[in-house]
């Protein structure tokens, strides 16, 4: 019997990816963030989650991605680190994925630059690819 894995999934514009669900804390809408001055352009604020400070992450710098439409608003998947809690932000949320292990293949050699890096591997599902992402490379900011 294959062992399954489930993920919850989320959008960054035609990008389908997903993240371990055990590692999710919550997934709220679009918070007002504090600037951080001089911080690298994939930290979009500080978010006030519950009197808990977390640092919010744009996804889309670090995949190559252009700027959000104007007016978009982000979601915050907020996720569990080492560190304490970081907020990913996406365009889209999904579902929570069960998948078996026979889908699951290396990134594609089509990767490339940093989002080599980000992606841990895909599943390949019925209508589309869900990329996996490494959320330590994705987290590990200005290090």
């Amino acid at each position: 019997m294959s062992q399954t894995q489930q993920f919850c999934t989320f959008f960054l514009g035609p990008l389908f990816l997903g993240v371990e669900v055990e590692r999710v804390q919550e997934v709220i809408r679009f918070q007002n963030m504090t600037a951080v001055p001089l911080a690298p352009k994939e930290v979009s604020g500080l978010i006030n989650l519950r009197g808990q400070i977390v640092t919010a992450l744009d996804l889309r710098p670090r995949l190559g991605m252009t700027d959000r439409e104007t007016g978009q608003q982000p979601i915050n998947v907020v996720i569990r680190t080492e560190d304490g809690a970081v907020s990913l932000l996406v365009d889209e949320i999904g579902d929570v994925l069960e998948v078996t292990e026979e889908t699951f293949e290396r990134p594609p050699d089509t990767l490339t630059g940093e989002s080599k890096d980000l992606i841990r591997g895909v599943h390949k599902l019925k209508d589309q690819l869900l990329l996996i992402l490494d959320l330590e490379q994705a987290v590990c900011v200005g290090r």
